[in-house]
């Protein structure tokens, strides 16, 4: 009898150690698919910024030309006043595409995660199971209700 229950105990302890291994591949997996996707998307942002940068450096070339000639013709300076605003965004959009600004804004990131933590709290703090639950039964109830 007893050694029924040693035996018991150790296939017990070993199907809780299975299931502990189980969910951490499982969590490893999610984190791996989290990661892939938060790549992906960072991809997207930077071809996207490429491709606007494309069209506006075309935009902001011939606004350029075009201005500079009113202003030498009309003799008027004040054609190249947007010049300036259109620049910013074309520096913007450049460092985005081609430069360093997504690892300044990392480095910038990662100083607010370390020294600025209270910055990022949520209202009402930290999402709960219950919380999500009593949403998820007002939730229902008004769907019930129609």
């Amino acid at each position: 009898m007893k050694k029924n229950l040693m035996l018991l105990s150790r296939a017990a302890d070993s199907m809780c150690d299975g299931n502990l291994v189980d969910r951490q591949i499982r969590l490893e997996r999610q984190l791996t698919m989290q990661n892939e996707m938060r790549e992906r998307q960072m991809a997207m942002q930077i071809a996207w910024s490429r491709e606007f940068l494309k069209y506006f450096g075309t935009f902001y070339g011939i606004a350029a030309i075009s201005l500079t000639t009113g202003a030498i013709k009309r003799k008027n300076p004040a054609f190249l006043f947007p010049i300036i605003p259109l620049g910013f965004v074309f520096t913007y959009q450049y460092d985005l595409g081609y430069g360093t600004l997504l690892q300044r804004m990392k480095g910038e990131a990662e100083n607010i995660l370390e020294t600025e933590k209270s910055k990022l709290q949520l209202p009402k703090g930290m999402i709960t199971f219950e919380s999500l639950e009593k949403a998820r039964r007002e939730q229902s109830k008004f769907f019930i209700d129609k």
